[in-house]
């Protein structure tokens, strides 16, 4: 906590709030065993705007606020039970996902389109990547995987969601460098008054 201001700390638990409320905009669409989420949207725009250390801080709160047993995971779930859940491992990912982002575009000098483009990719990698293992490892060790389950069947079910988490990343970062300008002369201007 050392070296937190105000409003590091305000807009922590901020996108805290937004990523509940991204979970649950549409509580119960679901393709495969994966609720379609907005968290992916605002685990970018917390790490690009925040930084690592705030935005993925940001990420944590929200999932410590969920396993404690507010229902603010997808479908309006909560508590320490979730982490047996096939879809944990996307929760999990958005840790990542904020502090990649807040790496390559936050705390760059001048961040320039190329690193918007490879933060992008490199968000949706980590989401993929750590999320459908997770759901793999899970729906074969402890939930009951479908007859015939295997591990490109999980990546299979995750192409469906590509299309739509593409365009999710491509808004984020679209929006980005604007939140970016008007974050920092909101709070320019509050430390002049």
């Amino acid at each position: 906590m050392k070296g937190l201001k105000t409003q590091d700390l305000v807009l922590c638990g901020l996108f805290a709030a937004l990523m509940g409320i991204g979970a649950n905009l549409s509580p119960f669409l679901i393709i495969g065993s994966v609720p379609i989420t907005l968290q992916l949207l605002f685990a970018i725009l917390a790490g690009g705007i925040l930084g690592s250390r705030i935005g993925s801080m940001a990420m944590l709160v929200y999932m410590f606020v969920g396993l404690i047993g507010a229902p603010v995971f997808a479908q309006l779930k909560g508590g320490p039970a979730q982490i047996l859940s096939p879809t944990f491992g996307f929760i999990l990912s958005f840790v990542l996902v904020a502090f990649v982002t807040g790496k390559l575009v936050a705390e760059q000098r001048k961040a320039t389109r190329n690193h918007y483009i490879f933060a992008g990719f490199l968000s949706i990698l980590c989401n993929y990547f750590i999320g459908t293992n997770w759901m793999y490892l899970s729906l074969k060790l402890w939930a009951d995987a479908p007859e015939g389950f295997s591990y490109s069947m999980a990546w299979g079910w995750m192409a469906a969601y590509l299309p739509l988490d593409l365009a999710v990343t491509f808004v984020s970062f679209a929006l980005l460098p604007k939140l970016q300008r008007s974050l920092k002369k909101s709070f320019t201007l509050r430390a002049d008054i």
